[in-house]
């Protein structure tokens, strides 16, 4: 009968230490797994947040202006919208020391009903050997994303 009741205690102490080592697998895989979930869950919150900024992006105009030189001597004033919605509604100003457009040609453009994405308007800019080589423009629009955007540029020649 001993030696049964050796055996028996060999076995209960083998089923002991493989109870503790399933135990001990079990807790670290437990914790792989909640670093893995929540891993998963910050990458969920950054997809989220960059699918809203795509949206986001996506109702909104992006207006500029740009000198654009044509032929020899003569430049424009380029506006433009680089975004991907479309702009209604622009207007343009700038210092009115400043007399570098011709302003009845911009009161003839201006305000503008609608500037499409990838569009532009070009404004003759008069150009002289003693002009400031860089000016402020200030560009007001409204889009999907707002109603009352301004923008203030300062392109050079």
């Amino acid at each position: 009968m001993s030696i049964s009741r050796a055996f028996g205690d060999v076995v209960a102490v083998l089923a002991l230490v493989l109870s503790v080592v399933a135990t001990i697998a079990t807790i670290r895989f437990n914790n792989r797994q909640k670093s893995l979930v929540e891993s998963q869950r910050l990458l969920n919150l950054r997809l989220l947040a960059r699918e809203e900024l795509d949206a986001e992006t996506n109702r909104r105009a992006d207006l500029s202006a740009n000198f654009v030189k044509m032929g020899r001597s003569s430049w424009r004033l380029k506006v433009f919208n680089r975004g991907k919605a479309v702009a209604s509604n622009v207007s343009i100003t700038w210092p009115d020391d400043d007399d570098f457009l011709i302003r009845r040609e911009v009161e003839a453009k201006f305000p503008l009903e609608v500037l499409e994405p990838m569009q532009g308007v070009e404004l003759l800019a008069l150009v002289s050997f003693g002009s400031r080589s860089k000016h402020q423009i200030t560009l007001r629009w409204s889009d999907e994303y707002s109603e009352s955007n301004e923008k203030t540029v300062y392109p050079t020649l």
